[in-house]
């Protein structure tokens, strides 16, 4: 929901429910758009090209994979 809208909320019983919906929507949203920045920015994946499916497929979960390296890296370094 945009923001303007939700700022228009009715202040009912179903204005703060649709809140609390919306609310847990944006925490989900957050912690899933932070890898693919990542994917994005460190690894330069902007767009797949026209290289075949399976080629494309193959790239993008090795990219994927490097990418939970990448998130995980600060756990793994803490642990040696």
């Amino acid at each position: 929901m945009r923001p303007g809208k939700r700022r228009a909320l009715p202040d009912s019983e179903d204005g703060k429910l649709q809140d609390l919906v919306e609310a847990a929507k944006a925490h989900v949203r957050a912690k899933v758009e932070h890898p693919f920045r990542v994917i994005k920015e460190k690894f330069g994946f902007h767009e797949a090209r026209l290289r075949g499916m399976a080629t494309n497929c193959c790239k993008v979960n090795v990219i994927a994979a490097l990418t939970n390296l990448f998130l995980a890296r600060r756990l793994l370094l803490a642990t040696t």
